[in-house]
């Protein structure tokens, strides 16, 4: 079994659809790390929604593709297009950010996904879950990429109360 760690991320019934992700990771891929659920300003977007985003981590034997065809089915069964433009609005955005080790093109797939040094959205929640695993191609932790995270690069993020499955599953701080 290998490690795989997703994004999520929602600005278009932001619970309902986070919900149903983790509904649909846990069904297919059992227990499930969450880290705590940050809304955030959207990047790069002209359509001001907030984004509701977080990170999960579970462990699968899958491929990558096999991976990153689960993740494609159910974005598209949640009404993601698939020639929607990058910067729009978005009901659900699952990402694979790494596999255990991977480093490379993979299946299509590129690993460790860029954005995890480049969004704080990603980064942020990685750091909390898994603060001292270390980013596969740069060998340092999570912890310190994002304790060194340049202030300017960061947009406004902020973690908010989520229920799953009856349960809180993230705090407001």
């Amino acid at each position: 079994m290998t490690q795989v760690a997703v994004s999520i991320g929602s600005n278009i019934q932001r619970e309902h659809h986070v919900r149903v992700c983790l509904d649909a990771l846990h069904a297919d891929f059992g227990e499930l790390r969450l880290s705590r659920v940050f809304e955030s300003e959207p990047v790069g977007f002209e359509d001001g929604r907030n984004f509701l985003n977080l990170v999960a981590v579970f462990d699968s034997d899958w491929s990558v593709g096999e991976l990153q065809a689960w993740c494609k089915r159910l974005e598209r069964a949640n009404g993601r297009r698939d020639n929607s433009p990058k910067f729009s609005p978005r009901t659900l955005d699952i990402d694979l950010l790494t596999v255990g080790d991977a480093c490379g093109t993979i299946d299509g797939v590129a690993l460790p996904r860029d954005e995890i040094t480049h969004h704080a959205f990603v980064l942020q929640p990685l750091a909390e879950l898994l603060p001292d695993n270390r980013h596969p191609a740069l060998n340092i932790s999570y912890a310190t990429l994002w304790a060194e995270f340049p202030p300017d690069a960061q947009q406004l993020l902020w973690p908010v109360d989520f229920v799953w499955q009856g349960r809180l599953i993230s705090r407001a701080d």
